[in-house]
């Protein structure tokens, strides 16, 4: 799919305030212990950084394998946000289709603040590329 600059920007913007409202749900759910869906929400933070690249992912997988083999490789991201990402995909994978598993507040609470952090960083990396962008076309 060939998405026009203003549409890209527009999913961008999208996927960075639903990755922000999806940490919130997820400490939500939290405290109401619902521990498998606040860990599946916490994973859902990654997607705007690929498309603002123009990169498509056709699985979750593939979302974890582009951010470490680009992102991560290029030196834009550290190899602990990579990691952050495969254990968030893993902690979705098992609490949605693992039988007789359940997280706990003890496996899940601590990631909030490293997302937060993930998703910080993500909308600045991605400002600043748009900044970048901006000077380039004058």
């Amino acid at each position: 799919m060939t998405l026009k600059s203003q549409e890209r920007n527009d999913i961008v913007s999208y996927r960075l305030e639903r990755a922000r409202q999806t940490l919130k749900e997820a400490e939500d759910i939290g405290c109401l212990g619902y521990w498998n869906l606040a860990a599946n929400r916490l994973y859902y933070a990654s997607a705007a950084l690929l498309i603002h690249s123009g990169i498509e992912a056709s699985s979750h997988k593939g979302i974890v394998r582009m951010i470490g083999m680009i992102f991560v490789r290029q030196g834009i991201l550290n190899p602990e946000d990579s990691q952050l990402i495969g254990r968030l995909f893993t902690m979705r994978q098992t609490g949605d289709y693992e039988d007789l598993f359940d997280w706990k507040e003890s496996d899940v609470s601590p990631m909030y603040h490293p997302v937060e952090d993930y998703i910080g960083w993500i909308e600045s990396i991605i400002s600043t590329t748009e900044q970048h962008a901006s000077f380039n076309d004058d």
